[in-house]
């Protein structure tokens, strides 16, 4: 049993991607159609988050169509570090209003996010700040860090990540000038390691990703490797989000 699913991840993802979906209703404040979807498969049932390829918003910096499998990629990135941070998640060919990204949903308080985080959860947002790094993500807010059940951290929203370009806009400065945890930059060196040979989560990736997103990715793990501390804010490019929650 996964500690954090009532089930095992492996069956989870299996119903993401089978379940019949009813959907529920939608999230009205999301820039791009995020529907509340019931999941059922084989008497398991749970909420899901189910974002429609065809509901996407058209974004000058990214090609067309691709946010749903940047969803599904930052799972797979998550998966490949070991940090469990972003929950399960399928791109599904076959959904309710076509092809999308379907991700477990995350019981939590939305009115506690980061900025009402206590000093403590704060600091335990080192694996989540450099995992943004990694994916360069265009948009952590403060409302897409969620604390879940046994308090464990989840990282949601990661529809334009993965650009070629730097695009890193986040509310988590709070490491900046820090030395990288040893044991976090070991799993960033494993995880080099296999975008340079091809294998293991370059494999994974590149079913969601162009091979040019994929050498940005390694030339990102590279510069954090050899820095070896959390960097600071770019003076040249607006670091926050917009709005921050």
């Amino acid at each position: 049993m996964e500690r954090n699913f009532c089930v095992n991840k492996t069956f989870l993802l299996e119903a993401l991607q089978k379940g019949v979906m009813n959907l529920q209703g939608q999230f009205l404040n999301s820039s791009n159609y995020t529907f509340l979807t019931q999941l059922a498969y084989q008497g398991f049932e749970c909420n899901v988050v189910y974002k429609p390829v065809k509901g996407e918003m058209p974004l000058w910096d990214f090609p067309n169509g691709t946010l749903a499998q940047r969803e599904t990629a930052a799972f797979v990135l998550s998966e490949a570090l070991g940090w469990d941070l972003v929950p399960p998640t399928v791109f599904r060919k076959k959904a309710a209003l076509g092809p999308g990204s379907v991700q477990y949903f995350v019981e939590h308080d939305p009115q506690y996010h980061f900025f009402e985080f206590s000093v403590e959860d704060r600091q335990r947002l080192r694996p989540a700040a450099l995992f943004d790094l990694l994916a360069n993500n265009a948009d952590r807010k403060g409302g897409h860090i969620l604390i879940g059940a046994e308090r464990h951290i989840y990282l949601i929203d990661h529809g334009i990540c993965f650009n070629r370009e730097p695009k890193l806009r986040t509310v988590i400065w709070d490491f900046a000038g820090e030395a990288l945890p040893p044991d976090l930059l070991e799993d960033v060196r494993r995880l080099s390691a296999e975008l340079e040979q091809k294998t293991g989560a370059y494999t994974e990736l590149r079913r969601y990703l162009s091979a040019k997103e994929l050498d940005a990715l390694r030339e990102r793990a590279l510069a954090l490797l050899e820095a070896g501390v959390f960097p600071h804010p770019d003076p040249q490019r607006r670091p926050y989000p917009w709005p921050p929650v």
